[in-house]
This record gives structure tokens, sequence and C-alpha cells, in this order.
């Protein structure tokens, strides 16, 4: 299961440029992201790094939730079994997070190949929703399903803890999975975002995603709220000799 559809609603915890507006980027680069399992310090005492770090699933899952919870409670809801779904099946090597401290303050996943952060097949689901409430909700997470090119990654939205938006790490965050795109050799980064989310799209836009196409989806209105989705898109430049 991937969930790179669903970009956070406006007014609530979404990515960092929900009320950042054109200051996002006022925190400043981070400097390249390191290795997996390693970080690097940015501006204002925020590091990213590569990966969720051990014991963090939960707070990562807490994020998500936050930031998509509206979209994702039709096919995940309750609140509480969402988050513990998300947690269990996550894959901690398709994410970059921000990190004040030891805490987990942005998450942004991507999908690679077969696998992006949110995972959980079709037995995982029904395991955890029975049979009747399961199969539904497994029609809603096909809808969304993406699978990147070879060439390419797939990235999920953005989630920035909502006490610390309008802080640049959303930015943060983009600029280092265009660093893990490159590591990967990949050639673009696709993303989608939905049409009551404008200033998700701003943020995007500002860091070179360029739309592509967009679907409309009326009959999603009803249970995720969101009646369209733009897919944008943003070239990689290979990683410069010697650097990762």
């Amino acid at each position: 299961m991937t969930s790179e559809r669903y970009e956070p609603d406006d007014d609530r915890a979404g990515p960092d440029d929900d009320r950042a507006g054109p200051d996002d980027d006022r925190a400043g680069p981070a400097g390249p992201a390191e290795a997996d399992g390693r970080s690097t310090e940015g501006s204002a005492g925020v590091r990213v790094r590569r990966g969720v770090p051990d014991g963090a699933e939960a707070r990562v899952a807490e994020l998500y939730w936050a930031a998509f919870g509206r979209k994702l409670g039709a096919a995940l809801g309750p609140s509480a079994t969402g988050r513990r779904f998300i947690a269990t099946h996550l894959h901690p090597d398709r994410a970059v997070v921000a990190l004040v401290g030891d805490t987990v303050v942005g998450v942004a996943g991507y999908r690679l190949g077969a696998r992006g952060l949110t995972g959980g097949g079709v037995a995982d689901v029904l395991r955890t929703y029975g049979l009747f409430r399961g199969v539904p909700r497994l029609a809603l997470l096909a809808v969304l399903e993406r699978t990147p090119k070879p060439d390419e990654l797939v990235m999920d939205g953005i989630a920035v803890d909502a006490d610390l938006r309008g802080r640049g790490i959303g930015g943060l965050l983009l600029d280092a999975m265009v660093r893990v795109a490159a590591d990967h050799h990949c050639r673009r980064i696709r993303l989608d975002v939905i049409d009551v989310n404008p200033r998700a799209r701003a943020l995007y836009a500002r860091h070179g995603f360029v739309p592509v196409h967009t679907e409309r989806t009326p009959w999603l209105r009803g249970p995720m709220g969101f009646g369209a989705v733009t897919t944008m898109s943003r070239p990689v430049a290979p990683p410069a000799t010697g650097q990762r």
C-alpha cells in the first residue's frame, strides 16, 4: 500500500507550507542528507536523516495521520486502528525525516520499485479489519496506488509537526528527497497533489515541480474530500562526483 495521493488538508496538519507561505525556505538548506541511519544538522536545530529511526514508527504514524487522516480514515479508520496499522507496516528505509533532538518532527515518504513508506498488503488489511469491512477498504486503497517507472521516484506527502510549521522543514525534506532520487539514479520525482490543497502545490512548485496531468475524481469527494488530483514532476540531476 502507498499513500502518495494523500496530500494534507489545507487547514489541518499538512506540509510545512500550509501556514508558511513564501517564507517556507527561510530555514535555509540542510546540507547533503547522509546515507541511511546518519544525519546532518540543518538550521534552527533541525536534523535531516534518511530512514525512520528505530522506535519512531508510532511517531511517524501519528504525523501521517494528523496530516492525512481525513482521507485515510475512509480506508484505514478509525484513528487508533489506522495509526497502529501504519506503524506496524512501515518500511523504515523509504523515508526522509526531520528531527529536533531525538524527536521526529517531519517525514516525507517515497516509493522506489515495489516498496513505499506505508506498507501492508491484502492479507494485512483483512486481518486487521475483517473480511466484510476490509474488502471495501482495499478498493479505496487500490484507487490510490501508484507504481514508479524504473527511473522514477514517487513521493508520498510531507507531514510536519503542527507546532513547527513555518520554519522551512517541508523545504528541507524536499531538498533531501532530491538527493535520495539522485543517489538511486532516478531521472525524475513524481507526486500527486489534491485540488483542496493549493498551498502544498505552491510549495512543490517552488521546489521545481511542474504539473503534468490532472485527473478528475468526483467519486472521491464524498469519502475522501477531494475531487481532482494533479500529478507534478521535476527532473533530477545526477549526484556530483564524489558526493552522496
